[in-house]
């Protein structure tokens, strides 16, 4: 029972750092602002910004579906430049983790001892997917551009 009060808490432990997205500052964090506000942008957007950190993090280890996998890094990009007080990323790339997916071993074992024998056998699934990382900038843009950009004129004739 001792060695269950100690296991549980540190596998919670390990659990949960196993979740985190982690930042190298590289310039000065703002005050924390909602992560809806955070833009992520592909290409650095007009007019300049501001680097503020540069942003690791990976998809939650259950998280299945190559869409999922994108969404929840982005997601959790968009939360770490948000307690930075960033208003945007600028996304470095997203990447699939290395290894497989799901595995399945077998074992078996036997022996004699006191003049009785024993056997034993067992099988081991693991059907966590693999990852996605992901990695960014958190930037401040002074004047973002608009989210949508307005239609072309239509040529009048």
């Amino acid at each position: 029972m001792r060695a269950l009060r100690t296991v549980l808490p540190l596998a919670a432990v390990l659990l949960l750092s196993a979740c985190a997205s982690s930042h190298i500052l590289t310039g000065t964090p703002r005050p924390p602002i909602d992560p809806a506000q955070v833009r992520v942008y592909h290409g650095p957007p007009p007019g300049g910004y501001e680097e503020i950190a540069v942003l690791r993090t990976a998809s939650g280890a259950f998280t299945y579906g190559a869409q999922n996998k994108t969404d929840s890094v982005l997601r959790k990009l968009r939360e770490e430049a948000a307690r930075l007080g960033a208003n945007g990323v600028l996304l470095q790339g997203v990447a699939d983790g290395g290894g497989s997916g799901g595995n399945v071993s077998v074992g078996a074992g036997g022996g004699r001892w006191g003049g009785s024998g024993f056997s034993s056998a067992g099988v081991g699934v693991n059907i966590s997917p693999t990852q996605q990382y992901g990695s960014g900038v958190a930037i401040w843009v002074a004047n973002p551009p608009p989210e949508t950009a307005p239609p072309p004129p239509t040529p009048t004739h």
